[in-house]
């Protein structure tokens, strides 16, 4: 099992066993690069295997006893588990997925960080628990039944929502729990759960104060004895966290489709912040090389077609650096998204919900009525997701559907009456497409190239402070703009005009692609039909195309 997540610490391994219990380490050695870091690592009746950093850790030691062997976080944390045990948990500042055995009352901990920025799976089996980091690490005590609700999942999300996984038996752990075993009884709990109560605050105080919580945070997540670089594009979140630190190193992608390339925007950026930057710019989308990669770097369809650039970027990184500093967040926490002043649910109307239910459910047209229909958590839903229900229903081969299916199960467990519209949306945000798309997107394309990368935007000191900010001080409707307090924030510390550069992804030109190769999609979707997955075809002009194409790829590796 260890070896197989090898990327993810090549600079060591470690075994610790008893009767009964084994742990696994891989090391990507980034504080205390002495001996005194090696994992698994044991103190009292302890024994941890952990992945992360602990950006408070040195405030931490101060508080414990010792002895010490070692200058790194690890210590200090198998320290605490040892003196407070799962009430450490609070305590704790920073990403982190960890497995504590203790060896007096035979009981495994399991934690994973508040916003699911490290991953963490475990598989409950007849005689124990088996745990690991990445799902391909598990598959080797053998491939378990595909859960053909996953799939379904996967089609409307674009992403398999925790605790699922594309196999029956084996699970994630949610963001911001804990799991226990002892004697064959688990026990899953929620140890963060942040208020969403709005603060009054003048728009002046809270960008002064917004200003002073960033300079903590940021420089914190440089902790390293290991160089450090910053991912920076040509949008306002890297931007700023780049601005919070003294001369980094940037990197920057560039691709060949011009009008989707940020490299100019983010060299004038780097210029202007005095960064030490360099930038590779990819002179072709490898659509076949994506592909091709993604089921290995996933272990189960992921269907975000800009883990191909996160990809990139990150192996040119780390030619230089072992930590990368990235702005992902800033879109959740400060309202950047388009959806939060696109008034959701607000253009559901009789002829928009009879298009969408008499149009054909593939065609595009008929897609978008289908959006334009929903009101309440359906239009948020809809607002967040890949394909919908009716497009699902409409592709999957009989087998393949649950009649009634709840396709809202996951957003329907942190829908919140109590909240206004954008503080809904934001948390919804938060606690779900946040942990399991985008940071499972960052982790394994970046872990792939054994390179750390740290989003300080969703320390979750700053997370809470912006829950409790009046998501509409953060947005204009009429100008169809989202962090209000940001630009204001950011605009004078920035070349003239970057903050009203549109909004651009990493995503891939798929779309374009296709028309050129439309094979490509054909024989996918020949092969899902085959495979008695799909029972229809579809044209290049379909939306989702690309999840289509990942689906294909990882029944073709693994199915």
């Amino acid at each position: 099992m260890a070896q197989r997540l090898q990327h993810r610490g090549p600079d060591g391994e470690g075994v610790w066993a008893q009767p009964g219990i084994a742990l696994a380490h891989r090391r990507l050695a980034i504080l205390d690069l002495s001996e005194g870091g090696h994992q698994p690592m044991g103190f009292g009746s302890q024994v941890l295997t952990y992945n992360g950093e602990i950006y408070n850790h040195e405030r931490l030691r101060a508080d414990l006893d010792g002895p010490w062997r070692s200058t790194g976080d690890t210590e200090v944390l198998v320290h605490l588990l040892a003196k407070e045990g799962i009430a450490c948990l609070d305590r704790l500042v920073g990403m982190f997925a960890f497995a504590a055995w203790d060896t007096q009352e035979r009981r495994l901990l399991l934690a994973r960080d508040r916003l699911g920025i490290k991953p963490l799976y475990y598989q409950v089996l007849p005689d124990g628990i088996a745990f690991a980091s990445e799902l391909k690490a598990l598959l080797v005590m053998g491939q378990p039944e595909i859960d053909q609700s996953a799939v379904r999942d996967f089609l409307f999300h674009g992403y398999i929502p925790a605790p699922k996984t594309i196999y029956r038996g084996i699970a994630k752990l949610p963001a911001g729990h804990a799991l226990t075993w002892q004697a064959g009884r688990v026990r899953i709990e929620s140890y963060w759960n942040p208020s969403t109560a709005i603060i009054a605050r003048d728009a002046g105080d809270t960008v002064r104060e917004l200003d002073s919580l960033l300079r903590d945070v940021v420089p914190a997540h440089t902790l390293s004895d290991v160089p450090v670089g910053v991912f920076l594009s040509g949008g306002i979140d890297s931007a700023l966290t780049a601005y919070y630190l003294d001369r980094p190193h940037t990197y920057t992608l560039g691709f060949d489709a011009g009008g989707r390339s940020e490299a100019d925007a983010a060299r004038r950026a780097a210029d202007h912040l005095r960064t030490q930057h360099l930038e590779l710019c990819a002179p072709q989308a490898d659509f076949s090389s994506a592909l091709d990669h993604m089921p290995g770097l996933f272990d189960e369809p992921f269907g975000d077609s800009a883990a191909w650039s996160n990809y990139l970027i990150a192996q040119f990184a780390r030619r230089e650096v072992t930590v990368a500093l990235s702005g992902e967040g800033g879109d959740e926490i400060f309202c950047g998204y388009p959806r939060y002043w696109s008034r959701i649910g607000a253009r559901s109307t009789l002829f928009n919900r009879s298009m969408a239910r008499y149009l054909p459910p593939l065609s595009r047209f008929a897609s978008s009525m289908q959006r334009r229909a929903y009101v309440g958590l359906p239009a948020y839903a809809a607002a967040l997701g890949g394909l919908t229900a009716q497009q699902i229903d409409s592709l999957l081969a009989k087998p393949w559907q649950e009649p009634e299916y709840d396709y809202l199960w996951f957003y329907r467990q942190y829908w919140r009456d109590d909240l206004s519209p954008l503080a809904q949306l934001r948390w919804l945000d938060l606690k779900t497409d946040l942990a399991e798309g985008l940071m499972t997107k960052v982790d394994r394309t970046s872990m792939a190239h054994s390179l750390e990368v740290r989003p300080p935007l969703l320390d979750h000191r700053l997370v809470e402070f912006m829950l409790s900010v009046d998501p509409a001080i953060l947005v204009d409707e009429r100008r169809r703009r989202g962090k209000l307090l940001v630009r204001q924030l950011m605009e004078p510390r920035l070349p003239a005009g970057h903050l009203g550069r549109p909004k651009s992804g990493f995503g891939l030109p798929v779309h374009r692609w296709l028309r050129s190769n439309p094979q490509v999609l054909h024989d996918a979707v020949r092969r899902l039909m085959d495979r008695g997955v799909l029972r229809r075809a579809v044209g290049t002009e379909f939306r989702r195309a690309w999840s289509l194409l990942v689906l294909d790829r990882w029944f073709t590796a693994f199915g």
